[in-house]
């Protein structure tokens, strides 16, 4: 057994021996590049000319600062800020209206039929109520200025954006029509300010605010004189 495990090495250690003949017949069979088939080739992929070059167009830089831009990074709009900043351009409520006693506050919106939103206004200069509103327009403080300014003219109308005052007096359709009582004093909840419920009386819908204020002294005879204050103005 060792004698054929030694003869099987032997065999398979024999290294071929690769002659003179054997280089000179792959020398042959490798293709010749000739000066000729250089020549072809430059011309086959030559490089464009001046006049080539100067036809193609020339991609312009990108500007950076027209890139779109993520809508993460814009800030949500703080209407309480814009409000403040909006009371001082249309005007403050009349003095002695709120809260130097009674209080009569109309909660409305620019969705409302433009025939009611032009009584509320006209009788609400007279009686020295304050118009509130949610927010602006389209999101706009200038649009929303503008707006008003469309439609009061040049009336002393008390005018606010208040999105607070609806969660406040729990309002939730307008017009809204809000009387507090003279002497009435809010407290803080939660960092807002809240009335106590027997505080104010409020009433929905599209009527006049003669009529709401009427209907104030019908259904509530505590507010009585409070809805009268206002009454007088009026119909003054």
């Amino acid at each position: 057994m060792l004698t054929l495990a030694s003869n099987a090495w032997s065999q398979q250690a024999t290294i071929p021996s690769i002659t003179e003949a054997d280089m000179a017949r792959a020398r042959r069979q490798q293709p010749q590049i000739t000066d000729a088939d250089i020549e072809r080739a430059r011309r086959a992929n030559r490089m464009p000319s001046e006049a080539e070059l100067a036809r193609v167009p020339i991609q312009g830089t990108p500007r950076i600062d027209a890139l779109p831009q993520p809508t993460s990074v814009h800030r949500p709009v703080d209407l309480e800020a814009l409000a403040k900043g909006y009371e001082r351009a249309v005007g403050s409520p009349p003095q002695g209206a709120f809260p130097g006693g009674p209080g009569l506050m109309v909660f409305v919106s620019f969705s409302i039929p433009e025939p009611t939103l032009a009584r509320l206004v006209d009788q609400a200069a007279r009686s020295q109520a304050i118009l509130v509103i949610r927010g602006f327009v389209n999101g706009s403080l200038k649009e929303t200025v503008a707006r008003v300014k469309d439609l009061i003219g040049s009336r002393k109308v008390g005018f606010q954006i208040d999105p607070q005052a609806f969660d406040r007096f729990a309002v939730t359709a307008t017009p809204t029509f809000v009387l507090v009582r003279n002497g009435a004093v809010p407290s803080d909840c939660g960092g807002n300010t809240c009335f106590a419920s027997d505080a104010f009386v409020s009433v929905v819908g599209d009527v006049s605010l003669d009529y709401a204020l009427e209907f104030f002294q019908r259904s509530a005879p505590a507010f009585d004189k409070d809805a009268a204050v206002f009454l007088k103005r009026l119909k003054g």
